[in-house]
């Protein structure tokens, strides 16, 4: 896999398998540069009953140990919040691929200010499904961002 939608494609099935589970749509995959797939998952807090298994955490475990992980690119099918973010800026992550920023805008701009390159794609479809899940279900995720 070599172009940004292909690349974001692995996320979107993991968002709409975490869907499938009746968690929340957010799907996520950690790639090398040159479109090798590390890792790919997808928001689980509800399934596993854990406020740290967000996508990005759940793919980034999935690649297990990597020497560095500055010539990696992780794509996301929501901005990432300031947890993943943190993640993405604590190991080297060089690149992210945001899929969509309009229904939540984490810290990606954040990223960028320190090195990150960031691309934002925002897909029409990840948007309307991100968009559908905050308006069924405002309770839960005001509990995946943090919010009362």
């Amino acid at each position: 896999m070599t172009t940004d939608a292909e690349l974001l494609a692995v996320a979107a099935e993991e968002a709409r398998i975490g869907a499938e589970e009746g968690g929340i749509p957010i799907g996520a995959a950690l790639f090398t540069r040159d479109g090798r797939l590390l890792g790919r998952g997808h928001n689980r807090r509800v399934q596993d009953g854990d406020a740290s298994m967000h996508a990005e955490t759940n793919a980034f475990r999935a690649a297990g140990r990597q020497r560095s992980y500055r010539d990696t690119v992780m794509v996301t099918t929501l901005s990432p919040c300031w947890y993943c973010s943190g993640l993405v800026k604590q190991f080297g992550i060089g690149r992210v691929i945001v899929g969509d920023d309009q229904s939540f805008l984490g810290g990606q701009h954040w990223l960028a200010e320190h090195g990150v390159e960031v691309t934002v794609v925002n897909d029409p479809a990840l948007i309307a499904t991100m968009g559908a899940f905050i308006h069924d279900h405002p309770d839960l995720w005001n509990e995946d961002i943090g919010e009362e």
